[in-house]
Parts: C-alpha cells; structure tokens; sequence
C-alpha cells in the first residue's frame, strides 16, 4: 500500500468532518440542565485518577459535586454530561469529539470517494475500506513523523456485519466484519485533530485472510477435521484445508511486546446448513451451532460455514487471535491455549514477568477465564518460543462466602482424564466449554470485558447482566446476594477480584465483591447506568465503562423504575436514555457520565493515544432498532443518521477521538 505519508486518505466529503455539529459540540449543554455538571480529572483525562471524599463501600453511590484530581497533575474539568435521548454524540463542555474512522473509509489510498452516506456495496469495494461494527480499539504507538507529527496505528475490531446492507451478499458481510489496521496522525496543522494516513501498515483482515493456528490444537482431529492442518497436512494427509479467517472479534488487548490480540466472540453466528440430516453434536450443541445460525449464515456462500458439509470447520473459529500490527504481511496466530469459545475479552497483564490473559465466555450462563503464562515472557521469547502457547488455562469457580479460585483446566487433572473421555489437552482447549462445566465453574450473569487495575492487582469483570446466570456477581438490589443464591443480575454488574495474595498477583486464590451495581437506586443521574459491557483503565488508575443498553430497551420510558423486569415495556432502564461511556473512581466506586452516544447505538472500545491527550472511542451499529423505531432499507436512518447527517443515507459504525478543546 506504499510509504507511509502525511496524506489523508481520500474519504471523500463525508469523512470532512473534524468536530462534531453545534448540536454535539463542547458547548453543547444538553436538554436536562447539564449546567450542574461538574468533574475534575487530572491531566488531558489520563493523568490522574479520582480522588474523592465520597461515600466509602464498594456500592458507593455517585455523589454530585466537585471531584478533584491528584496532586501535581494538570487539572482540566469535565462536568458529568446528562441522560440523552436524542440522536447526537454529547462530551463535555470543554471537549470536542470528532469522527476519525468510520465504517467505508478507505483503507488503501486507491480506494475511490464515495457519496455522503452511503456503504460500500461490493465483497471488492468493502475489501479496501473500514469495517462495520465497530468493537474494540487500540492505538499502537509509531515513531514521531516529520515536525513532530503524532503517529500511530488504529486497530479496530468490527464485530459483525450491517444486515440491513449485507444480508443478501454473505460476500460482503465476510469482509466488513474482521480487523481494520490504519495509521493515524496528528500534526502540527492539525489543531490537535487526528486523520487516518495512507500508510504501509494499513491493511483489512476478514473471513477470507489466511491465519495460522498454533499451541495444542494446532493440528487436532476434531468433528473429524483436522483443525490447524495446512493444504497438505501435517504428514501429508491430502483433503484438508488451510485456516482462513477471523470472525466476529469483540475485545482487543496488546501485548508486552507489541502485538494485538483480538477475542473472536459470536463466530457461531455465521454457521447453518440447509441439510435437514444434519444433527448437532454434544459440542456442536454447547458451542452455540445450529442450522439456521443467527439468522443469516454463509453456508450457501461457503461450504466452510455449511455444518453438514465435510469441509465445514467450527474448530477453526472461537478463539484468540494475535496480530501484528507492524508486519502486515504476517499470518494472524490463533493461539489455541487460551480455549475455544465466545471470547468477550482479550486483556494481557504481567505477573511477575509472565503473562496473563484474562477473558470471558460473553453469553449469559457462562464463564471467566485466565491464561498464565509457564515462564517469564522474555525468556520465552528469548527461547524463539511464543508465550502464549506455553501456559495454562483457567476458570474461575467463585463461593457464597466472597472467596474463589481459578481451577486448572489440564489434561490428567481433576475430572480431565482419558477415562472420562478426554483425549488430550487439544480436546480440553477445543471443547473448553464442556471441561469448564465439568470442573464446576462459576456461571456469570453473561461476563464481557475484564480490566485489571494499572499499578493494583485488583481485577474488574463487567457482567452485562442476564437472567440465566444466577450464581455470582450479582447483588442484594437484584434480588440476589451471592453465588447459588435464586435470581440473577437483569442490569448487570461490576465484579472485583483481589488476589488472596497481593504480592503474587497470579495466585490462584481471590476473594470477590459487587464493586457496581447496573441502574443502582441509589445512583445520582450523573452516575446511573445499566448493561456495562466494556471496561477499560487509563495509565492514571481511571476505570472507564461503556454500555451497551439493549436496543429493544433504549427509549423505553413508559414505566417508573422498578415497575417491570427486563425485556418488559416498562423496563426501568429506558430512564436512562442512550448508551453512554462512563468514569470511576475505583477507589470509592464514584461514577461520572462522560460520553452519551446517539439513537441506538452502543459504546464499545476504548484506547488512548501515547501521550493521554486523546480517547479514541468506538460508536457502533447507531440506527440499530430500539423499542419505538427501527429502521429499514427503505428507510436505514429512521432511528439515526449519525454522522454523515446525509438525507435518505444510512448511518455508520465510528471511531470518533475526544480531546480537550
């Protein structure tokens, strides 16, 4: 895609857009009195965390008033942006938001313009552009360009594809979901703003881009398949085929060594078969596969995804994918050690030199997990070795009394042996939903992201909320206190882990705790949110939300709070308008609402740039149905236009980069 430049990639009029409309600006006060808004966080909203005299206790309720940043940090003021309603993107006053990569901007500088609005309309044309759904997000760091300029490279995780555009093109679908890896830029001439440059890295990874699969499962007979096999087979066994494809990753994490890994979530989704012979096996069953998928499967478009077809591979699918960013010419790896399932999260810490992966299981019902590494990562690397296909998998079984444990999941241990069916440790990875129910994991009220604190050992696991769960994370205000306790956690949660031992944050013992509850009575209207999904910590110790409302909730206001359960017309969370991103002061559970997006639509990933003076926050799916409008092809933006604001175009998945202004 030729040297990297200081041009802008030609997005064509739509992508002009360097601040927000008048209606989304900094100064924008808000229908509800935002006047009365008032936060302070140190530092261009990275420096420092929290500091506040707020109510002590892990359910803290948010409190109104001043907060004030740490000591020696340069104090910029936010004040809490109010509930929202309306179709528009609100920050702060004293902020600006402005689009920087939405889905159809090009990637490749060849790519032609297009009109305000629209989508790309072909498998080719979307090859070369910005995916849809926009999911996770990181900044990669790149060497400062000529005169200073900030440099970096957006990688972008697009979770699924825009069925009102794609359902009749699976072609298309299969390259808008995937990865996005484009290079941002922030000069001098640029007042602060950032713009998406052509650059060597740039590239698209989607359901067709050849990967590599390695660790345990690497080459394994499963469903009858050889899962990692290349063309020719390991010992030259012929009719296999080579792994291609990345499909619907959520979370993103980076490594300590400058990798990103992406969580494939919902893959199950893409699967069907028009075979009424076909019949799902135990692990077909519990991995989510069926024939008619989600709805719009591409089994008629590839026989990959045909689950009666002898070229069908789930076991390729479901697990997470490191990438490397700086080397677009590499394979991405999918490191089998970490298990096969709905990933919700990818995040990578240290533990004294070795490396751990904390992840999820995102539907309701299902598991937390964690890779750690065997030996320092640097040794390992310094070996030629990968570290994260050298490690053990874990799960976490949580008790009624606050206490827990993370239960190896190893072949020859506990229940795991041959004599009750378990091959080997690919088998364990493979059907890692099977060998965590047979170990007695802990079922979570659907577990999706995990933060774990910068400069702590603490651990912050985001339950979305779900009525299946039942067990742990959920709370006395739900119904519910404690694992085994009846109920479950309808509005979700904020779960912290503490490690028994602080000093080895990788012990295998912890105690847990509600940190946050979702739509908490007891929570000011700066505060209250529901349906946490998306957990995120600045280098100060900030833990940043982002909610993702269900859409047949999102403007729902018919009843008081309370007045019905989830999924009824009077859910009490419609009062809380829009899907918001929100900051908390880990310290004393403080809460304050930062961002609110528009109709539809949810928060999603959040990253920073190098130096803190920048958030990069995803939008996605806005115009998505809610519970008074949804949109169609004859009219896509009945429920959102954002952010082209085009007549009769459709609204897009984003990225937009919020900064002081």
């Amino acid at each position: 895609m030729g040297r990297d430049t200081d041009r802008t990639l030609p997005a064509g009029p739509e992508a002009a857009v360097t601040s927000v409309d008048p209606a989304v600006t900094s100064d924008h006060d808000g229908p509800v009195g935002a006047s009365r808004r008032s936060l302070l966080v140190g530092g261009a909203l990275v420096a420092a965390g929290l500091l506040t005299s707020g109510a002590p206790g892990a359910l803290a309720a948010p409190r109104p008033g001043t907060v004030h940043a740490g000591a020696g940090a340069a104090r910029k003021a936010f004040r809490p942006v109010p509930v929202a309603h309306a179709d528009e993107l609100v920050v702060p006053r004293g902020y600006v938001a402005e689009v920087v990569a939405r889905w159809g901007d090009p990637v490749d500088a060849s790519a032609p313009r297009r009109p305000a609005g629209s989508v790309p309309a072909t498998p080719a044309e979307q090859a070369v552009r910005v995916g849809s759904h926009h999911h996770g997000a990181q900044v990669v760091a790149l060497a400062p360009g000529p005169g200073g300029e900030r440099r970096g490279l957006l990688v972008l995780a697009h979770e699924s594809a825009d069925e009102l555009h794609t359902a009749t093109s699976p072609a298309t679908a299969m390259a808008a979901q995937g990865l996005t890896v484009v290079a941002v830029a922030s000069g001098p001439r640029d007042g602060g703003a950032w713009r998406t440059v052509a650059s060597r890295f740039n590239r698209r990874i989607t359901a067709t881009t050849p990967v590599r699969l390695t660790g345990p499962a690497a080459v394994v007979r499963a469903g009858g398949a050889l899962v990692g096999a290349t063309a020719a087979g390991p010992g030259g066994e012929s009719g296999t085929e080579s792994p291609r494809g990345v499909l619907a990753p959520g979370a993103l994490g980076i490594t300590p060594w400058g990798t990103v890994l992406a969580a494939e979530e919902n893959a199950n989704a893409f699967f069907g078969t028009d075979d009424l012979t076909w019949q799902r096996s135990e692990t077909d069953a519990r991995h989510g596969f069926s024939a008619t998928g989600f709805g719009h499967p591409w089994h008629t478009e590839d026989p990959r995804f045909d689950l009666a077809s002898d070229r069908a591979r789930p076991e390729h699918f479901g697990w997470i994918v490191e990438v490397d960013p700086h080397d677009p010419a590499s394979a991405p790896a999918k490191r089998t050690a970490l298990g096969r399932f709905a990933h919700g999260s990818a995040t990578v810490s240290e533990a004294a030199g070795h490396v751990v992966v904390h992840t999820t299981d995102a539907e309701d019902g299902e598991y937390a997990y964690r890779f750690v590494g065997s030996a320092p990562w640097r040794r390992l690397r310094a070996k030629g070795l990968d570290p994260l296909d050298h490690g053990t998998l874990e799960v976490a079984r949580l008790s009624a009394d606050g206490t827990g444990e993370w239960v190896r999941l190893v072949h020859g241990t506990g229940p795991l042996t041959r004599e009750n069916g378990w091959r080997d440790q690919a088998d364990i990875v493979v059907r890692a939903r099977l060998a965590a129910d047979a170990v007695g994991a802990t079922p979570l009220a659907r577990p999706e992201r995990v933060a774990v604190h910068p400069t702590a050992t603490d651990v912050y696991l985001a339950l979305a909320g779900g009525v299946a769960g039942g067990g742990c994370g959920t709370s006395a205000a739900d119904g519910a206190n404690g694992c085994g306790a009846p109920g479950a956690s309808p509005h979700g949660s904020v779960v912290r882990l503490r490690p028994s031992a602080p000093e080895t944050p990788a012990a295998r013992t912890f105690t847990w705790e509600t940190f946050l509850t979702g739509n908490d009575p007891r929570a000011t209207p700066e505060g209250s949110f529901a349906h946490p999904k998306g957990l995120w910590f600045d280098a100060s110790g900030l833990l940043w939300i982002s909610t993702g409302i269900p859409g047949h909730l999102l403007g729902d206001t018919a009843g008081p709070p309370g007045s019905a359960g989830p999924g009824g017309s009077a859910d009490p969370v419609g009062r809380l308008g829009n899907n918001a991103l929100l900051a908390v002061d880990p310290e004393t559970g403080e809460v304050r609402r930062f961002l609110t997006a528009p109709r539809g639509a949810e928060v999603t990933g959040v990253a920073a740039s190098a130096d803190g003076a920048a958030l990069f926050v995803n939008i996605q799916h806005p115009g998505h149905r809610t519970a008074t409008a949804a949109p169609d092809r004859e009219h896509p933006g009945a429920v959102s236009t954002w952010p082209d604001r085009a007549p009769g175009g459709s609204p897009r998945s984003a990225t937009v980069v919020v900064r002081h202004g």
